[in-house]
């Protein structure tokens, strides 16, 4: 081989790795839809995802990118994207919904919070998409919730799962609002719950109702469908000042290292299929 030939082959080779390092290198996309019209305790939260979302992308080389308008969920759209997240609602357009499914049959990843799970029969947000809540999610429609919003001890079930292997056996969530669903998620062979409400919480809420405190149960708060790369996690109300008409946060679900990290492994989960580190 002459020197030119050497030289062209180490030129190959160095584009080559370039090339290699390039692609190794991309991002995968995330796109979070939220409404952020209802409840303040929402809002709050929304606000606080979408300053939280872009610093976690820089440090774990994912982008983020969000928007209110859900006309977005369509098929075009959501092709860029390798992650969904639901902050605070759920889409209401059949056609929405018809892309949203396809998206998660075709493999997409989805993080829903809090009230992105929520459907009542005769409320504004009607228990009316069965694939969503009954197959999906599993949980079926809203049955109750605790009041005040309040931290709470919650137990790993699932230590396994690359969203919560790296998680203590407990830990004390962020201040929430609890919720109760009508289905036993237990039941359902194709849900994997991964933390739950620990015995510990209890009693769980402050009132001033007296069904609004918990006092004895079972209550998923993390789980999965092991049908789809989605998870939902039941997090996403910030206490607020209500009482005296401020509106003003007394809490906030970001920030809390354990919840962080869980938040992100499941992020890096279903974008890379890795597990994020240093968190």
């Amino acid at each position: 081989m002459n020197v030119i030939s050497i030289k062209r082959a180490f030129a190959l080779c160095f584009a080559l790795l370039c090339f290699v390092n390039v692609v190794s290198a991309q991002k995968f996309k995330v796109i979070a839809f939220y409404t952020a019209k209802e409840d303040q305790a929402h809002i709050s939260f929304v606000h606080e995802a979408n300053k939280w979302f872009p610093q976690m992308a820089k440090k774990y080389n994912f982008s983020y990118d969000s928007t209110n308008n859900w006309s977005n969920l369509n098929e075009a759209y959501l092709a860029k994207y390798k992650v969904v997240l639901f902050l605070d609602t759920r889409p209401e357009d059949p056609a929405q919904r018809k892309a949203f499914e396809a998206y998660m049959k075709g493999g997409g990843g989805w993080m829903g919070f809090h009230f992105a799970a929520f459907a009542l029969d005769k409320s504004a947000v009607p228990n009316n998409w069965d694939w969503y809540h009954d197959e999906f999610l599993g949980s079926g429609q809203y049955g109750s919730n605790t009041w005040r919003p309040t931290s709470a001890i919650l137990r790993v079930e699932d230590r396994k799962h690359p969203a919560t292997k790296n998680l203590p056996e407990t830990f004390k969530a962020s201040p929430n609002e609890w919720y109760r669903w009508e289905k036993d998620l237990r039941l359902n062979p194709a849900i994997k719950i991964l933390a739950s409400i620990d015995s510990a919480s209890f009693p769980l809420g402050t009132g001033p109702k007296l069904h609004e405190i918990w006092h004895t149960g079972y209550y998923p708060v993390v789980w999965t469908n092991q049908n789809y790369k989605m998870i939902y996690l039941n997090m996403g109300h910030n206490d607020i000042d209500y009482e005296h008409k401020t509106n003003k946060d007394l809490s906030h679900t970001l920030g809390n290292p354990v919840e962080d990290k869980l938040i992100l492994d499941a992020i890096m989960w279903m974008g890379t299929g890795k597990k994020a580190v240093g968190k």
